[in-house]
């Protein structure tokens, strides 16, 4: 809890808090998820890294952007008294969601999609796969929480890309080797100690 505190002070004292832990908390909260396996998918059968890093950020831009902006509107609705409350909640059910393992559907590699070549067939599909998902969900509470839309937007976005980018030009080489489930634990805890903080401060 301390550390986490600490961590918040020192990032909000640089005036970049919420981008830095937008970045931080989507980076890992990626790890394993559903849109990490599709960036397998898509550069499985593409073979074109860049058209497939440029659809995704593209996607989470706009996604993330619409995300951020519903959470700062939420924010804007709620009463003050209650906006802890319902924020600090969210952050802890996202650290249990966080420890439940995704799996791609059908419909997130939708083949009418996948025939549009790498660019179009990953923009679709990720804006599609980043709805109602984890880091969707996070992308609004976050904007909720912090003042700074367009630090939340793009340290969501810069998180996406991080855990994504080395999954696409390495491919199941940097899957294998990463230990999923203990990085899934420091994601789920620090969701939890962001709600604590956010109930109790």
């Amino acid at each position: 809890m301390e550390f986490l505190q600490n961590l918040i002070v020192a990032a909000e004292a640089t005036g970049a808090g919420a981008f830095l832990i937008s970045t931080l908390i989507v980076t890992l909260a990626e790890i394993g998820d559903k849109t990490q396996l599709l960036a397998l998918v898509l550069i499985a059968r593409y073979r074109q890294p860049w058209p497939i890093i440029w659809g995704i950020l593209l996607a989470t831009l706009l996604n993330h952007a619409l995300a951020a902006w519903l959470g700062a509107l939420a924010a804007q609705w709620l009463a003050s008294d209650w906006l802890p409350w319902i924020l600090g909640i969210s952050f802890i059910l996202m650290g249990i969601w966080v420890l439940i393992p995704d799996k791609l559907d059908d419909e997130d590699t939708d083949p009418r999609w996948m025939k549009k070549g790498a660019f179009i067939a990953t923009l679709v599909l990720f804006f599609m796969a980043e709805m109602g998902d984890k880091t969707q969900v996070a992308t609004v509470a976050l904007g909720a929480h912090f003042d700074s839309l367009v630090g939340v937007i793009l340290g969501t976005t810069l998180g996406m890309l991080l855990a994504n980018v080395p999954v696409i030009l390495a491919g199941h080489l940097v899957m294998d080797r990463l230990p999923i489930k203990a990085i899934h634990g420091v994601t789920a805890l620090l969701f939890i100690l962001l709600g604590v903080w956010t109930l109790w401060y």
